[in-house]
């Protein structure tokens, strides 16, 4: 058995029921294939229904003020009294 791993990186529209079909090389399409796939919408699909917030949580400090902690974080958890002196 031969194990090669490519990377393909391509744009595909979806089709009217909202699938998508990733385009395969001939070598691979009579055989089984692993995909892990990060899809990211691309030019002007963030015009449809991608929230505006989410385009611009780019960079350090993106979320200040978005995360808060309870106010007791810090404090011993009861189920851990047994174990602390």
């Amino acid at each position: 058995m031969v194990c090669t791993m490519n990377l393909i990186s391509t744009i595909i529209e979806p089709d009217a029921d909202g699938t998508l079909h990733l385009p395969l090389p001939k070598a691979w399409q009579h055989q089984s294939i692993r995909v892990r796939a990060e899809l990211e919408p691309v030019g002007a699909s963030v015009e449809h229904g991608v929230a505006e917030s989410m385009v611009n949580l780019k960079g350090f400090g993106c979320l200040r003020g978005k995360i808060s902690l309870s106010p007791d974080f810090d404090e011993p958890l009861d189920d851990f009294k047994d174990y602390m002196a």
